[in-house]
């Protein structure tokens, strides 16, 4: 219940980016640094939650993701309809990342709860609990497809507090059990000896951008101080990220880490760029190519296959034989395929194809990774699931959905240059120019505002079938239409890259256990511990 109170969240939160770019005048790079802001919040709940978690115990992190959750919905509803653009991007951005950093809180109870009741078949109830996760999305799609228009942005986001009640009244009373490291007595030293130094660095790198750009943005916007933007505050950023990997090194006694988690933790990290990321702007990106309301259904549709695929895998491994290793890579090449087909849609029929085979993919890569680690390091216990999810989730934030948001940017205003169609992108451009993490080029970004109400008028001419000729639409606004489209289209595209690099890494891991003998799950007995 908690798990699926934090996918109606997400859902709604993706539902109303529409409405904000309306309401603010947002770009996509804008909406996607608050979608990220959705994700990044992630890793510090489930990092430091992952750290206390066998020394506070569950039931008092369960209690503050509660609160996290309630005060989460205080900030995000805050905006006044007249506020200005830096105000509300502000607000909700602040909003998003407290959302997140519930959600991250929940999951390092969850992840290694699960691990522990269900130490023999870990994939297979790991995959059941993150079925909630496309279950709260299925009913936030649905409130946003059948409630959209019929109540304010406000109320229906104020929605995803019933789920948080319910769940907040279930965990009242619980007990619960401690891990296979903690009830073996290994300190926290040794817990992170497999993660090392090694695994430790991809978390500060993660930190590093994470403080530079997201929360240096967010400070200079609240304070109007400059600081925040300045060389002093990224070598402040850089200390953060050293000083973590410092911390890590102290504790393990300079201890490297192994090399299987090190690429565990890269696959993941292109993992919650590539799930999460896609998940937060494919509603989006489908309904530019098609229509809103189709890009809502096919979104409903991905989560309902990944409701229900996610109740098989059992079946998969006892049945077709394959081990978690193998399932990975082969949902890395239904996910290749998958986004490739989705860039090339016309019609809802096919796009629905080719949202199964993207939905295939996506659906056992995030419990599976996390079953792998449970099963291949028991000594790290909840912590090394929780930073693994901490950098699945801080990636997508600081990288994944910023950088969908500035592809479709990029990509939209490069199709009106090659158009010649510079002027009506100087002449409809957003206040800010659209960049990523420093490292590409600043583009100017269509309006979001304005995009908005192209698309909008465009998709009541497509449904009420106006002729062309008899067509409401300016000049401009044909131009801006067509150039989404096809940004969307070049986005899709892009992100098609990120599973080629995990089939890579996945299909190594298959070669190393079978010189092995096969994959096995580890356990820790009495004497090593």
């Amino acid at each position: 219940m908690a798990i699926l109170a934090a996918g109606v969240g997400f859902a709604l939160r993706n539902g109303l980016t529409g409405e904000w770019k309306t309401l603010f005048g947002f770009t996509d790079g804008q909406v996607g640094l608050i979608g990220g802001a959705g994700f990044s919040g992630f890793c510090f709940g489930i990092i430091i939650g992952g750290v206390v978690v066998d020394k506070i115990g569950y039931g008092k992190l369960v209690a503050t993701a509660f609160a996290l959750h309630v005060l989460s919905a205080v900030v995000t509803l805050s905006p006044a309809p007249d506020v200005s653009q830096a105000t509300a991007f502000n607000l909700l951005f602040c909003g998003s990342f407290v959302f997140a950093l519930a959600n991250g809180t929940l999951e390092a109870v969850a992840n290694p709860l699960i691990a522990t009741v269900f130490p023999k078949n870990r994939t297979h109830y790991l995959n059941i609990l993150h079925a909630s996760w496309p279950a709260g999305m299925i009913l936030g799609a649905l409130i946003t497809l059948f409630l959209g228009e019929a109540l304010p942005w406000k109320m229906k986001l104020g929605l995803y507090l019933i789920p948080t009640a319910i769940y907040g009244f279930l965990f009242l009373g619980q007990t619960f059990p401690k891990s296979e490291a903690s009830s073996k007595g290994l300190s926290l030293g040794q817990m992170m000896k497999d993660v090392g130094i090694m695994g430790a660095s991809i978390v500060g790198i993660l930190l590093f951008l994470f403080f530079r750009d997201s929360l240096g943005g967010i400070l200079g916007g609240i304070t109007g101080n400059e600081f925040f933007g300045s060389q002093t505050w990224v070598i402040i950023s850089a200390l953060v990220g050293v000083g973590f990997v410092a911390w890590v090194a102290v504790i393990t006694q300079f201890a490297i880490g192994h090399w299987m988690m090190f690429m565990l933790f890269v696959a993941h990290a292109i993992l919650g760029s590539l799930e999460l990321g896609t998940d937060s702007w494919i509603e989006n990106i489908n309904g530019s190519i098609l229509s809103p309301k189709e890009g809502t259904v096919l979104f409903i549709f991905a989560s309902a296959m990944m409701f229900s695929l996610r109740f098989c895998s059992h079946w998969i491994e006892s049945r077709l034989k394959l081990s978690p290793v193998a399932i990975l890579f082969t949902c890395s090449i239904f996910a290749i395929v998958g986004l490739l087909a989705c860039s090339t849609v016309t019609t809802l029929a096919f796009a629905f194809g080719a949202m199964l085979l993207y939905s295939i993919g996506k659906t056992f890569f995030w419990p599976t990774m996390l079953a792998v680690v449970g099963d291949r390091f028991p000594r790290t216990g909840a912590v090394a699931m929780s930073i693994m999810g901490g950098i699945g989730m801080l990636s997508v934030g600081q990288i994944g959905g910023p950088g969908l948001g500035y592809s479709k940017d990029r990509f939209t205003a490069e199709h009106l240059e090659e158009k010649g169609q510079r002027a009506v992108l100087d002449a409809n451009k957003a206040e800010k120019p659209s960049g990523l993490l420093g490292l590409f080029k600043e583009v100017t970004a269509l309006d979001g505002g304005k995009m908005q109400a192209a698309r909008k008028l465009a998709d009541q001419e497509k449904h009420d079938n106006v002729a062309p000729e008899k067509s409401a639409l300016t000049a401009d606004q044909k131009a801006m239409v067509e150039a989404n489209i096809t940004g969307s289209r070049k986005t899709l595209k892009a992100d098609a890259a990120l599973p080629v690099g995990m089939a890579v890494i996945y299909l190594l891991l298959i070669f190393f256990f079978k010189a092995q003998g096969g994959y096995k799950p580890v356990k820790i007995d009495d004497q090593a511990a």
